[in-house]
């Protein structure tokens, strides 16, 4: 079973999120278990405190690294202390997610996630701690948890026994260089628009057919560097 620790301190959120999404499907399959951890409960002082000014001056708050560290010795404590387990930092600086980071990912038998917030994390959580660090994009948001649960979502999906149809995830968006073909389901007509013929004649070669050739010119419509990555794999194999 995989295991990821979040350390966060909005605890309430991460748990909101793991009881209402795919992800309490995969808990309950044993593909997966999480250990939430509260980082206010490592802070210092009668107020727990967990951030401060930075050195040097400067607008902003840092989460500082005591309570990180103690965080996260705990986090290693409950996964055993092995030296297989990677800690992964969501910042503006890493490597852009994509769906390879999540399959990469979800390969990891033991994960730490850490939650920034406000500017950031002291320098020296990082240099000690973190092995991975990847973006969502070239935007800032102002916590931590939304980038980290779209990491873990994005991973766990791809772990096994997570998906009632693991076939499902195959043929997802990405996963092939292409972008996922267009899916309807009843009714058959709704306000004049019907669900094409092809759909509905049984006939699996000709529907994968049809399938491939959507994924292939909606790629190439809306993703044109996808594309040309694509073309290019295909003159490869000829």
């Amino acid at each position: 079973m995989n295991q990821i620790a979040i350390i966060t301190s909005t605890p309430h959120f991460i748990n909101s999120y793991i009881e209402n999404s795919i992800l309490k499907k995969t808990k309950e399959r044993k593909a997966v278990s999480f250990h939430i951890i509260d980082l206010r409960e490592f802070g210092l002082g009668n107020y727990q405190k967990i951030d401060d000014k930075p050195y040097g001056g400067g607008k902003g708050m840092i989460l500082m690294s005591k309570p990180l560290f103690g965080a996260i010795d705990y986090a290693i404590d409950l996964m055993g202390k092995s030296s297989d387990i990677k800690i992964i930092y969501p910042n503006p600086s890493g490597i852009k997610w994509d769906q390879k980071s999540a399959k990469k990912v979800s390969c990891f038998s033991k994960t730490i996630m850490i939650c920034g917030h406000y500017k950031g994390i002291d320098q020296r959580v990082v240099d000690k701690y973190v092995t991975h660090e990847y973006s969502l994009g070239d935007f800032v948001m102002t916590s931590g948890e939304i980038p980290a649960m779209v990491m873990i979502d994005s991973s766990v999906r791809l772990m096994s026994r997570a998906l009632n149809s693991p076939e499902s995830a195959n043929t997802d968006s990405f996963t092939h260089d292409l972008l996922d073909h267009p899916h309807y389901t009843y009714p058959r007509e709704i306000e004049g628009l019907n669900v094409p013929d092809i759909l509905l004649t049984g006939h699996h070669g000709n529907i994968f057919k049809w399938r491939l050739k959507k994924r292939e010119s909606l790629t190439e419509k809306k993703r044109t560097d996808l594309w040309e990555l694509y073309k290019n794999k295909l003159k490869n194999w000829n």
